[in-house]
């Protein structure tokens, strides 16, 4: 896949050490994931890289905000993001890892892309719900005529008077 953003580390040139790299992930590099939750954002990856000769550790720190779709008004909303993460990467044919926290490259690899685990590190951020925060006298944030129709259709659903089957009615009759 093209992707919009470079997330790539060449690994080949470098010594056994310790890199930085900064990445900065925005609206077009979350275009190329389809995902409900996240419409796009603005995230900065802090990436130390720990390369040794069979060995890379990356240790990723992100912090940012992510726009998403607050759950009860439908409303956009901006959403805050921040965490640690750590992958190691080793060097072997045809070996797997049933720990997600490690990955296997060719022994003739010379980069990598780490836009996937940046994305899913994000993604796990990510609440269930997500719903607009409440104001400082705790009152909603969502739009009021969002929850003006809300609030009319919780009222209806209130106000029906509840209907019993008649078969049941005979059986309650037992009961008393």
């Amino acid at each position: 896949m093209e992707r919009n953003c470079d997330t790539s580390i060449q690994f080949s040139g470098l010594k056994s050490g310790t890199y930085d790299f900064k990445f900065r992930l925005n609206d077009s590099f979350f275009s190329d994931y389809k995902n409900e939750k996240i419409l796009g954002g603005d995230i900065i990856f802090d990436v130390r890289l720990e390369k040794t000769e069979r060995v890379m550790m990356f240790f990723f720190s992100f912090e940012g905000e992510v726009r998403t779709t607050c759950d009860r008004c439908l409303g956009e909303m901006q959403w805050p993001v921040e965490g640690e993460e750590t992958l190691c990467v080793k060097f072997g044919d045809n070996q797997e890892s049933d720990d997600e926290d490690i990955v296997f490259l060719p022994e003739n690899a010379f980069k990598m892309d780490l836009a996937q685990w940046m994305y899913e590190y994000v993604a796990v951020q990510m609440p269930i719900q997500t719903i607009h925060p409440a104001d400082e006298n705790g009152n909603p944030t969502c739009d009021p005529e969002m929850l003006s129709y809300l609030s009319d259709s919780e009222t209806d659903a209130t106000q029906a008077e509840p209907t019993t089957d008649p078969r049941w009615d005979a059986l309650l009759k037992l009961k008393e």
